[in-house]
C-alpha cells in the first residue's frame, strides 16, 4: 500500500500530510479506540481535551500510509489500529495522557451482548417500583424480588453478571431500569509513540497511591537501617549523633563514670536507689 501513497487522490493526500505534520508538531502521537462512544459524549471529550490534546478521526488506511511515510519506530503503531481507531496528538508524556483519558470515561447503561467489565452486583433493599410486571422482570433476570409495604423489594444482594460474561437483553433492560450503569465509556488509549519508544496501556496503568506508599515505606526502612547500622548520610548524621550521645550518657550513668555532663544523672540514680532501699528497710 505504501508504494502507492504518492498517487492518492488529493483529499487523501492532504489527510496523510496533515497526520505527518501533526506528528512533527507534537511530542506524542497515539491511537485511541472510540468504539461505542455516543456523539454527545464525544463532543464533551473534545472539549475536555481542548488545549492539551488534539483528536483526529480519519481512515485507518490513511493513518497507516502516514506511519509508513514517517518511517522508523513509529510504524509499529500501525499494529494497534482497529476498526474504531482515531489519532491523538499531545505534548504531554504518555503517563499523563493515559491518566487524562481515564478521567474522560463515564458510566453508561449496558447494551445486550456487551461483556461485564466487573462483577455486576444488585444490592438488596427497597426500590422505587410499585407492584407490577417489574417483579417478574427482575426474577427473570436472576434478581430475587418481592412486594413489601406496597413497594418492590430486592430480597438479597445478587451478582447478576460475572466479570467477562455477556449481558443478556433481560439483564440489560432490568439494570437500566434500576439505574445501574456498569459500562465505562470513553477514549481508550491503544498505544502511544513518545520520544522514540512505543508505550502500551499495560505499562501506563499505574496506581500512583500504591507506588507512593511503597516509596515512603522504602525511604523509612532505609533511614532506619542507616541509623541502626551507623551509616552516616546527610539525612541520618544528626539522628546517629543524638542516639550515640544518649547511649553514651546512659552507659556513663550506669557505670558511675564521673563526668560533669553526667554527674546529675549519677546523683539522681543514687537518690532513686537510696529511696528504694529505705522503702525496703522500712517495710521490713
Amino acid at each position: 500500500m505504501a508504494l502507492y501513497t504518492h498517487h492518492l487522490p488529493a483529499w487523501k493526500r492532504r489527510e496523510v500530510e496533515e497526520i505527518k505534520a501533526d506528528a512533527g508538531r507534537y511530542a506524542l502521537i497515539g491511537l485511541v479506540d472510540m468504539y461505542g462512544i455516543p456523539a454527545a459524549q464525544l463532543q464533551q471529550i473534545r472539549r475536555n481535551l481542548r488545549g492539551s490534546a488534539k483528536l483526529k478521526m480519519t481512515r485507518n488506511t490513511l493513518i497507516e500510509n502516514a506511519f509508513t511515510e514517517l518511517g522508523g519506530e513509529i510504524t509499529s503503531l500501525a499494529a494497534h489500529l482497529s476498526g474504531h481507531s482515531a489519532l491523538i496528538f499531545t505534548n504531554d508524556n504518555p503517563f499523563k495522557l493515559f491518566k487524562q483519558l481515564e478521567k474522560t470515561k463515564t458510566k453508561m447503561s449496558a447494551k445486550p451482548g456487551e461483556k461485564a467489565p466487573e462483577d455486576i452486583v444488585v444490592a438488596k433493599g427497597p426500590t422505587s417500583f410499585k407492584p407490577g410486571p417489574i417483579v417478574g422482570e427482575l426474577q427473570q433476570a436472576g434478581i430475587p424480588a418481592a412486594i413489601e409495604a406496597g413497594k418492590v423489594k430486592i430480597r438479597e444482594t445478587k451478582t447478576v453478571v460475572k466479570k467477562g460474561d455477556a449481558i443478556s437483553p433481560k439483564q440489560a433492560d432490568v439494570l437500566a431500569k434500576l439505574g445501574i450503569k456498569p459500562m465505562d465509556v470513553g477514549l481508550i488509549l491503544q498505544a502511544a509513540y513518545f520520544e522514540g519508544s512505543l508505550y502500551e496501556p499495560s505499562v501506563l496503568a499505574i496506581d500512583e497511591d500504591l507506588i507512593y506508599s511503597q516509596i515512603t515505606l522504602a525511604s523509612q526502612q532505609a533511614f532506619n537501617l542507616s541509623v541502626n547500622a551507623v551509616i552516616p548520610t546527610l539525612e541520618t548524621a544528626a539522628p546517629i549523633i543524638v542516639r550515640a550521645v544518649r547511649e553514651a550518657r546512659g552507659l556513663a550513668i550506669e557505670a558511675s563514670i564521673y563526668e560533669k555532663d553526667v554527674i546529675d544523672g549519677i546523683i539522681g540514680k543514687a537518690h532513686r536507689e537510696s529511696a528504694a532501699l529505705q522503702n525496703m528497710v522500712g517495710g521490713s
